[in-house]
């Protein structure tokens, strides 16, 4: 308007409408230079879906007028338009950008390279090319952390004194002996008479309790954690268990057992992991190229509208091959070698006869892990002290002591 103004010595003057000609919505502005509803006016007659600039010129769609037409509750935030029904599932309803112009589109067939474009002419399946948008229909109840089972007898009802109990969750939980073994050294060295039954018993009613103790006590969380899944044998099939590990305390944020690795159980981990939160804390998780965290992530996000709660880098492979896998593989190292100090202490139970004792023992492992196993990057201490265990010399005290604590 300003070149006008200046080539003509006169303001640009506002559109006059035809007697019965709709006038542009006012809320509506050109796309291309941002001039305001007075300067537009709608160029494909009763139609009303195009609409002309007077001051560039510029042609250009309004496609929120068909938005209470098409009765869709879902619109793509690049271009629009309408997303149609793709997919259905059980638990995911995947709706579809349908337009070929979609700026979304055009940039993910520019990042394609030429062995890429020439197998989507073959199997365009493999590459999400249109924006997608994944509805869950997951239920609260669904969304639930594992836990131990209540145990049918109480500690406080045992036959054995609390020092024993401390010794068998010393021995093994924090030492990794296996339960068998574990009766063996209390007997022979100690004069304890137990059977392995009874160390199995008593670990399981010490994880019901252990449990509430590691959510109740996790404490705040960093704004980087590192998430990833390893696999356990329960009844002889592959179990998965989901750990999410902070960067700078190197606590333990979450655990999780399911026997699979889609979203929904890591929904459930990252949902723990971030629960400890501050408000206005800018979450960052990094993981492996599992499509079920950025799908889940999705799902999270989508619960706070204000902002974007949580953000998602990917580290790919053993090589740094992008700049994101190089930047973020530290952290992904955090809880691979959480992974592997975790198979060292259930390696010896050779399996799980039951998914309460994989729980359980996994829950053990935790309270051990974040509160009493030190840490040489920490000075030697654990990655949540606490000062009631501080003064306690030995480990078994420490044990009974957790456990009065969360009584």
């Amino acid at each position: 308007m300003i070149e006008y103004e200046t080539l003509h010595g006169k303001p640009l003057a506002p559109v006059k409408l035809r007697a019965g000609s709709s006038q542009v919505f006012e809320n509506v502005v050109c796309t291309c230079c941002g001039a305001p509803h007075t300067y537009l006016y709608f160029n494909d007659g009763k139609k009303r879906t195009q609409i002309l600039c007077k001051v560039c010129s510029h042609l250009f769609q309004v496609h929120q007028r068909f938005r209470t037409i098409r009765k869709s509750k879902l619109f793509c935030p690049h271009c629009g338009l309408a997303l149609f029904r793709w997919k259905s599932q059980k638990e995911v309803t995947i709706h579809k950008c349908p337009n070929d112009s979609c700026p979304h589109r055009i940039q993910a067939l520019a990042k394609l390279n030429k062995a890429e474009r020439e197998l989507m002419k073959k199997k365009s399946s493999q590459f999400k090319i249109n924006y997608q948008y994944r509805e869950y229909h997951y239920k609260p109840e669904e969304l639930e952390h594992s836990s131990p089972d209540k145990p049918p007898v109480e500690l406080a009802r045992i036959h054995n004194s609390e020092n024993v109990l401390g010794l068998i969750l010393t021995f093994y939980v924090s030492f990794a002996v296996p339960a068998r073994k574990t009766a063996q050294i209390l007997r022979e060295v100690f004069c304890i008479k137990v059977s392995h039954q009874t160390v199995l018993n008593y670990a399981a009613g010490a994880a019901w309790y252990c449990h509430r103790f590691n959510l109740k006590h996790k404490g705040l969380i960093d704004d980087i954690s590192a998430g990833d899944e390893t696999y356990i044998k329960i009844l002889g099939k592959h179990q998965y268990v989901f750990f999410f590990i902070s960067a700078k305390n190197l606590k333990i944020t979450a655990y999780h057992v399911a026997d699979n690795r889609g979203t929904q159980p890591a929904i459930i981990a990252m949902n723990e992991a971030i629960r400890t939160a501050s408000d206005d804390q800018q979450i960052t998780l990094v993981s492996d190229g599992n499509p079920s965290y950025p799908a889940g992530i999705h799902f999270i996000n989508a619960q706070f509208e204000d902002q974007q709660k949580i953000q998602h880098k990917k580290v790919i492979g053993l090589q740094n091959l992008d700049d994101e896998s190089e930047e973020f593989r530290s952290f992904k190292q955090l809880v691979e070698r959480l992974n592997r100090t975790y198979k060292s202490h259930v390696r010896p139970a050779a399996g799980f006869n039951s998914t309460n004792g994989a729980v359980s023992l996994t829950t053990l492992f935790v309270t051990h892990y974040n509160f009493l196993r030190p840490h040489m990057s920490l000075k030697y201490l654990p990655p949540v002290p606490l000062q009631e265990l501080r003064s306690l010399p030995t480990i078994q005290s420490r044990w009974t002591k957790i456990l009065s604590l969360a009584a």
